[in-house]
């Protein structure tokens, strides 16, 4: 009985979590002109000004990375989907205070659905990548493709672990977001998302590296485009600290989660 019982509530949470995602997707751009095209216009336009500056000016397609434009693209959507996870994850508790102080539901369960809208943006954009690889010819190894599912689920963790962490916190001090905007920025240029690791001198790699999210974006492209992977054991150091961060994220959740009604 008990062991049915959680099950039961284990689906009711799964539904609920789904049931804010798509709520969130449908309501993202209701009312817009071209309402779910922006999904894939957005990322499209930025990696249309970037390549042509960084293809064209800084000739970086031409000087050892004859590939560019897709390791571009790939890092521009793994960069959007972090971004934006990141960021409607922080703001969850307060943009859905209604379902905080109106009804009961597990706080976890509106964070978790929130950063779920990202996921879904991710998903449609990957097509795109997929479709960009097709145009130049340059079809990955399938160990390519599962690292980088790998990859961007480990992102993905990284963000709910952050969301969970920051979440409570934004409730009183509402200058986070526009802090982690700011953050956000500085992670984009100190990552290879608009260079690659190889215009940098060598000695650098590995303090960019010690960044998760330089980390996997760099082995995602590398994986997907030259199949190049890192070694096993960088690799579950990696593993091992997200999911750390992650369990620790969540108990601190855990524990500053019941004053959130009380300060919305």
């Amino acid at each position: 009985m008990p062991s049915r019982f959680m099950t039961k509530s284990h689906e009711n949470y799964r539904e609920l979590v789904m049931r804010i995602a798509k709520t969130d997707f449908k309501l993202r751009y209701h009312g817009s002109v071209l309402g779910y095209v922006w999904v894939i216009l957005k990322p499209l336009l930025m990696f249309t000004i970037l390549n042509f500056v960084f293809s064209s000016i800084f000739n970086f397609r031409n000087s050892g990375t004859p590939y560019y434009p897709l390791e571009l693209l790939t890092a521009l959507l793994l960069f959007q989907f972090f971004s934006e996870a990141t960021m409607t994850g922080l703001m969850s508790l307060v943009n859905k205070a209604q379902l905080v102080t109106k009804i009961y539901v597990p706080r976890w369960t509106i964070v978790l659905g929130s950063t779920m809208n990202a996921l879904f943006v991710f998903g449609m954009n990957l097509i795109v990548l997929a479709l960009f690889f097709v145009y130049y010819g340059r079809i990955p190894t399938l160990g390519g493709v599962a690292m980088f599912i790998v990859y961007a689920l480990l992102l993905y963790i990284l963000a709910v672990a952050f969301s969970f962490l920051t979440a409570p916190f934004y409730v009183r001090f509402r200058d986070l977001s526009t802090i982690w905007e700011v953050l956000l920025s500085v992670i984009m240029y100190a990552s290879p998302v608009i260079y690659p690791l190889t215009s940098l001198p060598v000695r650098y790699w590995q303090i960019i590296l010690l960044n998760p999210f330089a980390f996997i974006v760099n082995y995602s492209k590398q994986g997907l485009i030259n199949n190049n992977y890192t070694t096993f054991w960088h690799f579950m150091a990696m593993v091992a600290g997200i999911v750390l961060a992650g369990v620790i994220a969540f108990l601190v959740f855990r524990k500053y989660e019941k004053t959130v009604a009380e300060l919305i």
